[in-house]
């Protein structure tokens, strides 16, 4: 039987918390205090540490410390209020396993132990293993700080992630612009058995439909007028690895030809060669736009899109993960420290609030933008509303879609709870601030499914 140590001064909670562990088979110590901890952990050994951030004698972020130098083992879980995942952030960096925020529901309890005792990996990964035989490689995992969030649209991507990473399917990320495609394939290329292989990312609304074919599969010497030296192209160039094509979309109808007989055939041809050059490529590629009403359009071949749409991805919004919203602004936070030398502790509670009440139409881009340009006008030890841009004071009638307010417009902000949550029946409540018996009540009223 696996043993928890639990460290809570809320005793009602505490016991509350004690019990269900019990039921789930789990032995649980308690201590309602750092020194109580302390003492608990030298006379027994545990499987995992479960502690508030707040103990009534001791921070729970010094605690953890303490624990892990003396116990590097044990995986140690934070339990914080909301305001506090910013902090809790924080610790995971210096070791902690996860976090989770109070209040919250059993089967995240579960999940978050069941995570913890398996691995202690951190919310945020980073990639620093430096891939020293492929200079292209080691700086496109430099870039990718894949940060997991924790809502629900946060983890349903992480675990379509983990699914397709090992396959070799063709990968379509489909999303709005700034929610952070590129971030995600990359992902998808490091979890891969190609990731000792180049990532090749291509904008594909970037080059000029006369080009594209030497861009994709490159040129000889003299084969048109400029074409002073030999080129490589970006799928020779991504042999073995993964070719990201953003906003294939953008590609004309000519190159959408040559890319699905390049797809099909695994062959390429450079412009002025008789050669073909075999290649083996995973494609990943990423659209803002509704491609299959392009199909239906005329405006993007059907074969093309179901040889690229093996498998797709939905990258959401930063409004379809508000919860996220501060584990990203704390990341981006310390990014731009590093980047600007400089050392903002955090955000005060008024930009907070602004923060959690602006629509963010710039989604991730929008906010590490903000936050860097905030970082970099902050003069003092946190960002105040003094540096943030204009817009996020202008004053404008919030629509109530964006609004979980049941007092107007019911039927609506309850569908689209609903749609927020992928159809999750308890954080659709959360997000309504009503009970899971209410919501029920209302969905019958309304004749919801």
């Amino acid at each position: 039987m696996l043993k928890i140590l639990l460290i809570e001064d809320d005793i009602s909670f505490c016991k509350l918390l004690e019990k269900f562990l019990i039921k789930k088979t789990y032995e649980v110590r308690i201590a309602f205090s750092a020194t109580e901890a302390r003492l608990c952990i030298k006379k027994e050994s545990f499987d995992l540490i479960l502690t508030d951030l707040r103990l009534p004698d001791c921070d729970g972020i010094v605690l953890m410390k303490e624990i892990k130098e003396s116990y590097p083992q044990i995986p140690v879980v934070l339990m914080t209020g909301y305001s506090d995942v910013s902090t809790a952030v924080k610790a995971i960096k210096n070791g902690a396993s996860d976090y989770i925020s109070k209040p919250f529901n059993p089967d995240e309890v579960l999940l978050v132990i069941t995570n913890a005792l398996q691995t202690s990996t951190p919310v945020v990964e980073k990639e620093t293993k430096k891939e020293k035989k492929n200079p292209a490689k080691q700086n496109n995992t430099a870039e990718n700080d894949f940060v997991k969030g924790i809502s629900v649209a946060s983890k349903k991507l992480l675990e379509h992630i983990k699914l397709v990473s090992p396959t070799d399917m063709s990968v379509l990320i489909i999303g709005e612009s700034g929610t952070g495609k590129e971030i995600i394939a990359k992902s998808i290329h490091q979890q891969s058995h190609r990731k000792n292989n180049n990532f090749i990312a291509v904008d594909c609304g970037a080059i000029p439909k006369e080009l594209a074919a030497s861009e994709f599969f490159g040129h000889l010497k003299g084969s048109f007028t400029g074409a002073i030296s030999d080129k490589t192209g970006y799928f020779e160039a991504a042999n073995g690895g993964t070719i990201f094509l953003d906003e294939i979309g953008n590609l004309s109808y000519e190159n959408q030809i040559q890319l699905l007989r390049a797809l099909q055939e695994r062959k390429i041809k450079p412009v002025g060669s008789n050669k073909e050059i075999n290649v083996d490529i995973r494609i990943i590629t990423a659209t803002n736009e509704d491609l299959r009403e392009a199909v239906k359009n005329g405006d993007f071949r059907e074969d093309l899109y179901h040889r690229i749409n093996e498998f797709s991805i939905q990258s959401p919004s930063l409004t379809d993960r508000a919860e996220d919203l501060m584990i990203f602004a704390d990341y981006f936070l310390e990014k731009a420290n590093q980047q600007l030398n400089k050392n903002i502790i955090g955000f005060s509670s008024e930009v907070v609030a602004i923060f959690q009440k602006y629509s963010w139409p710039g989604n991730l881009r929008e906010l590490q933008n903000c936050i860097k340009r905030s970082t970099l006008l902050s003069q003092g030890a946190f960002i105040e509303t003094d540096v943030l841009p204009a817009e996020f004071f202008q004053t404008e009638k919030q629509s109530n879609l964006d609004s979980f307010s049941l007092s107007d417009n019911e039927k609506e902000a309850i569908i689209h709870a609903l749609s927020r949550t992928q159809n999750n029946k308890t954080e659709a409540a959360k997000l309504l601030k009503i009970t899971r018996k209410t919501l029920y009540n209302k969905l019958k009223h309304y004749n919801l499914d």
